[in-house]
């Protein structure tokens, strides 16, 4: 049985500007452990060094975003001892057969990256985009993660310790983007969201939604009210249908070719 952790609350954040590997990182981790400023050095960490081993600026600022966003991904995680392997690597077999018996997944898309984390037991989507964590049932994880490699998401298993414990008491917890919230809250949350999505917002774009994921979200939040079973078929018709391509940027940025800033 899984040690009930941070007093059983949910550390989320929602989107803020093109922080979306700040969220990841830090619902991972469940608790405000790093800010933006803290992967900018990193990330210019990484750049420095890297510079030095390949010998070739112009060959470096063509390496595409996502490749850096990875790397710093990797060496924030790794001060945890945590490690990210791709889902389809060898390696991560037991985790295709049975992902419930992890601790944690990342996705990634394009421009944009979130965590799928499970906390005190239980399975949550912590989507940026969205306001609060979403539950998901253990027998619906599979199909939902198998729903987003068939729209294109690389999805990364998450391996290694994580820390039990953040203070919730943190100045950093209760400012900015970060909240935490009881369960029930967070439930509380999705379903009214869901409810005001259904009765008015299709004509328009949520604060939590960008274009691509329009679709999609709107075919997954059906899924609160629906039995076992049918989640699985809408899991499966999502297979179908990909997501229009992103003109979000929501990525960690080199802000200029002398320097590399995470802006994601």
């Amino acid at each position: 049985m899984e040690e009930v952790s941070n007093g059983g609350m949910l550390y989320h954040e929602v989107q803020e500007s093109k922080l979306c590997v700040v969220h990841c990182v830090n619902t991972v981790l469940q608790g405000p452990f790093f800010s933006e400023f803290d992967l900018v050095a990193v990330a210019s960490d990484l750049d420095h060094t890297e510079r030095q081993m390949m010998g070739s600026i112009e060959m470096h600022a063509n390496w595409p975003r996502h490749y850096c966003n990875k790397k710093v991904l990797q060496k924030v995680l790794e001060v945890w001892d945590l490690q990210i392997i791709p889902l389809d690597s060898p390696v991560a077999e037991l985790a295709q057969i049975d992902p419930e018996l992890r601790n944690a997944f990342i996705c990634h898309l394009q421009n944009h990256w979130f965590c799928i984390r499970k906390v005190n037991g239980e399975w949550y989507n912590f989507e940026s985009l969205k306001p609060a964590p979403d539950h998901l049932s253990k027998f619906y994880l599979s199909a939902y993660l198998d729903s987003l490699k068939g729209f294109g998401w690389s999805i990364f298993l998450v391996s290694g310790k994580f820390p039990k414990e953040c203070p919730i008491s943190s100045s950093e917890a209760s400012s900015g983007y970060g909240q935490w919230l009881l369960p029930e809250d967070a439930e509380r949350i999705t379903k009214s969201c869901n409810a005001a999505q259904r009765t008015g917002s299709r004509s328009g774009q949520t604060q939590w939604q960008s274009v691509p994921y329009r679709q999609y979200e709107e075919q997954g939040m059906l899924l609160d009210e629906e039995d076992e079973d049918l989640k699985v078929a809408i899991a499966a018709s999502l297979l179908d249908a990909a997501p229009a391509v992103s003109t979000k940027p929501d990525t960690l940025e080199n802000e200029n070719k002398d320097n590399s800033a995470a802006n994601a």
